[in-house]
């Protein structure tokens, strides 16, 4: 593959399929894809702006998935977009500012704080909605999440849906679709800023993507049968092993 040794494609296509698996059935598959960019010697900040082009198409892979289903999404995001999106692209502006040995570690120490919240899995459950908040609340709410999408995006599919089902005042599947186009929208916007940057290695995201929409269509098939229950410990101990390494620099 042009640009790219067969072995590090090859990882790549690896990392990428476990984390479109874990991202379809537990959510954090940027956990593990983030680190493995860096551990296959693309620049820490630089591996925080390519991994934005599998996150991209995933989710725009999802809304489709979600329109084909007659599920909206779109529509619901729209009045969410413009605090989202201010964030997101705050957040890149800031990340591509970050000495590549403090993303490392503060990255690192970022996996290992969430470990908790991965492991508790803290989505709502299926049933009523929450009640929503005022607009101006829910705004500062989003663009706080769009700040934190900009400039990590790893795990922002928890806050996105608590906020959506909590105060958003949305059901779950609603809330699911709109989180795909926030998603989505929020991830298009930091990566034009990475990529502005020159932050973004195209070879490295694309195989990292073929192998996140694989493992995406496989867990959709196959989920049910492996369980979350498999997937979350097999995340958990993934994350605190890539952490580990960040922060001892190897």
């Amino acid at each position: 593959m042009p640009g790219l040794s067969p072995q590090t494609a090859g990882i790549l296509l690896a990392g990428g399929l476990l984390a479109g698996f874990i991202n379809t059935l537990a959510g954090g598959g940027s956990f593990l894809t983030v680190p493995l960019l860096i551990l296959v010697g693309v620049p820490p900040s630089a591996a925080n702006g390519t991994n934005r082009v599998a996150v991209l198409i995933q989710n725009v892979a999802a809304m489709r998935g979600f329109a084909q289903e007659g599920v909206p999404g779109p529509g619901l995001a729209l009045r969410l977009l413009p605090a989202t999106l201010l964030g997101a692209w705050l957040g890149a502006w800031g990340a591509t500012h970050v000495p590549d040995e403090v993303f490392r570690r503060l990255f690192a120490l970022i996996m290992l704080l969430a470990l908790p919240i991965v492991l508790r899995n803290p989505a709502p459950a299926a049933g009523a909605p929450g009640r929503a908040l005022p607009l101006p609340l829910q705004l500062a709410l989003y663009f706080s999440i769009g700040l934190y999408g900009g400039a990590i995006q790893a795990g922002i599919g928890i806050p996105l849906l608590l906020a959506l089902a909590g105060a958003g005042g949305l059901d779950l599947v609603r809330a699911n679709s709109v989180k795909v186009v926030l998603i989505a929208a929020l991830t298009a916007v930091a990566l034009a800023q990475f990529a502005w940057a020159g932050m973004v290695h195209w070879m490295h995201g694309l195989v990292l993507a073929i192998g996140s929409a694989t493992g995406a269509y496989l867990a959709s098939r196959v989920g049910a049968r492996v369980g979350e229950r498999l997937i979350r410990p097999l995340l958990v101990l993934s994350v605190a092993g890539l952490a580990l390494r960040l922060l001892l620099g190897h």
